[in-house]
C-alpha cells in the first residue's frame, strides 16, 4: 500500500507540475500576444498619423490655393475700380480744361533767360 501511495503521490507530483508548466507557457504565449498586438496597434497609430498629417497637408495646399485665387480676383476687382476711376477723372479734366479754355480765355506766355534777368511776355485772350 505504501508504493499504491507514492505512485499516487508521484501522479500528483507530476500533474502539478505539468500544469504549472502549462501555464506558464500559456502565460508567456499570452505575453508575447500582448506584446504583438502592443506593437501592431504603434503602428496603426503610426499609419494614422501619417495618413492625418498627409491629408492635412492637402487641405492646406488646396486652401491656399483657394486663398490665392480669391486675392488675384480681389486685386483684379480693384484694379479695374481704379482704371474706371482713372479713366472718368481723364475724361472730367479734359471737359473741364476744355471748358475753362472756352469760358475764361487763353493764356499764352514766352519767356527768356538773359544775362540774369527774367523776361517774361503773358498774352491773355479773352473770348
Amino acid at each position: 500500500m505504501d508504493t499504491q501511495n507514492s505512485e499516487k503521490a508521484a501522479i500528483k507530483i507530476q500533474s502539478w507540475w505539468r500544469g504549472n508548466m502549462v501555464r506558464r507557457s500559456l502565460l508567456h504565449a499570452a505575453l508575447r500576444a500582448w506584446v504583438i498586438q502592443c506593437w501592431w496597434r504603434s503602428v496603426q497609430a503610426k499609419m494614422l498619423e501619417q495618413r492625418r498629417r498627409l491629408a492635412l497637408r492637402l487641405y492646406t495646399c488646396q486652401e491656399w490655393a483657394v486663398v490665392k485665387v480669391q486675392a488675384q480676383v480681389r486685386m483684379w476687382q480693384a484694379r479695374r475700380r481704379f482704371l474706371q476711376a482713372r479713366q472718368a477723372a481723364c475724361v472730367i479734366q479734359s471737359h473741364w480744361r476744355w471748358h475753362t479754355s472756352q469760358t475764361r480765355g487763353l493764356i499764352r506766355g514766352r519767356y527768356e533767360v538773359k544775362a540774369s534777368r527774367l523776361e517774361l511776355d503773358i498774352e491773355i485772350l479773352l473770348t
